[in-house]
């Protein structure tokens, strides 16, 4: 009977997984998390208390496989930074390939709360993040880059532009862009500045001053 409750639980979790990156959280409803995994409102509301509780739980249990996943193969993570980059940014880039795909769950569904700071999934994504760029400075540490957290902060920042911006412009270019950024960040290069003479196309050219006399 446990077991079975518990297969039932994670079939919940599961659908709800499912709808939520595919959908995000404010356009689903407990019916159809009910009816796609098979299960009456009834026996949801059984296992979970809330819709809240649900979409916390379920990032709890996706943050734990994620995390084992990348671990398991952590060893094509291997070589030098520029190596170690190399591999980051072409993984975001074949993900964001896949049919279907709609960026980062976790960084989503956040920003669908973003006006309820106390919500339990708030909690559990910060972790979940935090524990992804402790992961990257591990792995800049051991291929000698400097101050490797303070670089896998900056890695984490243009990993996420990379992926918004993927996103809104179907374009996965962003992803070798971003790549390049941080192959000079975490071997110590400054960022290139673009000159000021440089213009950007569809961008106007500003007004000279008109001097009175």
């Amino acid at each position: 009977m446990a077991r079975a409750a518990k297969g039932t639980r994670r079939c919940i979790l599961d659908a709800a997984y499912e709808l939520f990156y595919r959908k995000g959280f404010g356009r689903v409803g407990v019916d159809e998390i009910a009816a796609s995994a098979g299960v009456t409102k009834r026996t949801l509301y059984y296992h979970f208390k809330s819709k809240d509780e649900l979409l916390a739980l379920m990032l709890e249990l996706h943050s734990e496989l994620a995390l084992a996943r990348i671990r398991k193969y952590e060893d094509r993570y291997s070589g030098g930074a520029d190596e170690i980059v190399d591999v980051l940014f072409s993984e975001l880039a074949k993900w964001s390939a896949k049919p279907g795909w709609t960026g980062a769950g976790f960084t989503r569904l956040v920003m669908e709360l973003a006006d309820l700071p106390g919500h339990p999934a708030r909690a559990i994504a910060h972790r979940h993040k935090r524990a992804l760029e402790v992961w990257w400075a591990s792995l800049l540490g051991r291929a000698g880059v400097s101050s490797p957290l303070d670089r896998a902060r900056e890695v984490v920042l243009l990993m996420e532009g990379a992926t918004a911006l993927i996103l809104i412009h179907n374009d996965r270019r962003y992803a070798d862009a971003a790549c390049q950024a941080a192959k000079r960040l975490v071997n110590g290069f400054p960022p290139v500045i673009s000159s000021p003479k440089r213009r950007v196309a569809g961008v106007p050219r500003p007004k000279a001053a008109v001097r009175r006399t």
